[in-house]
């Protein structure tokens, strides 16, 4: 039986992830992918016009989560504007721990996000940091914001050794308790 398109596309994916994860995004080339996959670059090219493109796919559902949180925060402020959006993030980190991981490793070889079509979300960071200082201009509250989105991000591209309910736990506490919001 022969496979899909979209079981191969599916499998390019899977496959530039794991690479992309292992050797870096400029240290993976289009070929590493499609022999890793076992077809040839020429199909591979069937489905992504380069690897940006892939990039860009495999990091869109983080992008629509993250417009989704950045949508519900925005009627909320003070308390409840911090813990939904930690509690968003953290959910978000956690859901995409690979994608992350991809994100964090590859900080200095990546485009902008809206280079590589991933369209709505500039912008989305400052607005996630406004919300976890609680909407704050306090210098010590907009530090805090940063430090603790920063340390949720840097947790959650880590290979820690705890379950996610876990892991959940204590990224949720850890962020609270930086921004002197103990849960």
């Amino acid at each position: 039986m022969a496979r899909s398109s979209t079981g191969l596309r599916d499998r390019l994916l899977a496959s530039a992830l794991r690479l992309f994860i292992q050797h870096g995004f400029r240290g993976t080339s289009l070929a590493d992918i499609a022999s890793d996959v076992g077809c040839s670059k020429a199909s591979l090219l069937y489905h992504f016009s380069n690897k940006e493109a892939i990039l860009a796919e495999l990091l869109l559902p983080v992008g629509r989560e993250a417009a989704a949180l950045d949508a519900r925060l925005a009627g909320l402020d003070g308390a409840e504007a911090a813990v939904t959006a930690v509690t968003g993030f953290v959910d978000i980190t956690l859901r995409f721990r690979r994608e992350i991981k991809l994100l964090f490793d590859n900080l200095t070889d990546a485009t902008s996000l809206s280079e590589m079509g991933l369209e709505g979300v500039e912008g989305i960071g400052d607005r996630l940091i406004d919300a976890v200082a609680g909407r704050s201009t306090e210098p010590r509250d907009r530090v805090a914001g940063l430090m603790a989105v920063s340390g949720m991000f840097v947790t959650g591209a880590a290979d820690l050794p705890f379950d996610e309910e876990t892991l959940r736990e204590a990224m949720v506490a850890g962020a609270l308790r930086t921004l002197g919001r103990a849960p």
